[in-house]
């Protein structure tokens, strides 16, 4: 692997840091996001690797690398305001969609004019989306969809869903578990869509249960082709879990840790010269640095020409039990003061979500153990 770069790619990380020292909000304000974005959409860096026929930049593989770590590092806001949509509805229509449908959602995606929300998660089954039950059954021109999705995000101000559902017949003989599963694009104020808010643990409302009653979408809202919805969304997740953006987010989540560590003390001695507090911190930044080469690693498989593969899990896997561990290790460095509310605290209260989402660990281990070990099946 090589770490070098070119002095191509080394003039556009200067000219990406001389557009945050020109445009970096100084405050998270409404109006300061909505500069951001303007000046954003202007350059073309929402959808930055997208094709310029689709309305991106057409920035390459690297390019776009460089932009995620300076924009990191330099804590700026996110690249547009659509996380969900950019990240995994755009590549699917891009890869998937027909003309129609790019030409339709696009461009508000690229614009901020957009809210999805994705439909894969179902009670009873969680992450193991090959079981869902939410049924589409095809009635002329239209599917009528009926069941329930749960821990869905922003589904209470979203305008899409961006979902999975069963199209197969009731009963019929399935040649595999993954067969017979299509994605649908619904908007979210069709008749029969209710929605039913899960409150955190800190009362924020994020997630929530989305009830689906003989609603009616049209055939031309279907995403890829009937029964194929399966390779559609596997491949939107595993450009979620290429990793290096999740390295990157914890890293700076443990300078704030070493900043606490620095200001706390234990034993009567500040913790950042205790022996066990410096282990912890050192192993996590020892697991942050292999999250990152896993993550260049799959970057070169990119820039080779290779799919994503399930190789991405491993970087989902890491991150669940660094969000726990680092939470349990900030509360212990506050003591007495963990009882109190903080940021710390309702981070260690809202990392369940990002545990959980996109597949719980265990999840995640069978993918790496069966795709990537070759271990048998569980």
């Amino acid at each position: 692997m090589d770490f070098d770069y070119s002095p191509e790619e080394e003039a556009f990380r200067q000219e990406v840091r001389d557009f945050i020292a020109a445009h970096l909000p100084e405050d998270d304000s409404p109006k300061a996001t909505e500069k951001w974005n303007r000046a954003l959409v202007k350059k073309k860096w929402i959808g930055f690797a997208w094709p310029k026929e689709m309305g991106g930049c057409g920035g390459s593989l690297m390019e776009q690398f460089i932009l995620k770590e300076e924009m990191s590092a330099a804590r700026a806001p996110a690249l547009g305001t659509d996380f969900m949509g950019l990240t995994w509805v755009g590549p699917a229509l891009i890869q998937h969609g027909t003309k129609e449908q790019q030409k339709r959602f696009l461009p508000d995606l690229l614009h901020c004019k957009s809210i999805w929300c994705t439909g894969y998660s179902e009670p009873d089954h969680g992450s193991d989306l090959a079981s869902l039950q939410t049924r589409a059954v095809l009635e002329g021109d239209e599917y009528v969809v009926n069941g329930q999705k749960i821990w869905t995000t922003l589904a209470h101000v979203a305008k899409w869903i961006f979902m999975l559902v069963r199209t197969e017949p009731e009963g019929a003989t399935k040649k595999s578990r993954y067969g017979g599963i299509t994605c649908l694009l619904v908007p979210m104020d069709s008749p029969g869509i209710e929605v039913q808010a899960i409150p955190s643990l800190v009362g924020v409302h994020s997630f929530n249960q989305v009830f689906f009653n003989d609603v009616r979408v049209p055939v031309e809202n279907r995403l890829g082709k009937e029964g194929e919805g399966w390779r559609v969304v596997m491949g939107a997740l595993a450009h979620e879990r290429s990793g290096i953006s999740e390295a990157t987010g914890m890293l700076r989540h443990l300078e704030n840790l070493k900043d606490l560590a620095r200001r706390s003390t234990k034993s009567g001695h500040l913790a950042v010269e205790d022996a066990a507090v410096r282990r912890k911190i050192a192993s996590f930044e020892t697991r942050i640095s292999a999250m990152r080469l896993n993550g260049m690693r799959h970057l070169t498989m990119q820039l080779a020409g290779a799919q994503p593969g399930s190789e991405t899990s491993i970087n989902k896997l890491l991150r669940g039990h660094l969000e726990i561990e680092m939470s349990d290790l900030a509360l212990g460095l506050l003591g007495i003061e963990s009882q109190a509310a903080g940021d710390w605290q309702k981070e260690s209260l809202s990392f369940h979500g990002t545990v959980i989402g996109g597949g719980t660990p265990n999840i995640q281990r069978n993918i790496i153990a069966e795709r990537v070990l070759g271990l048998p099946k569980d």
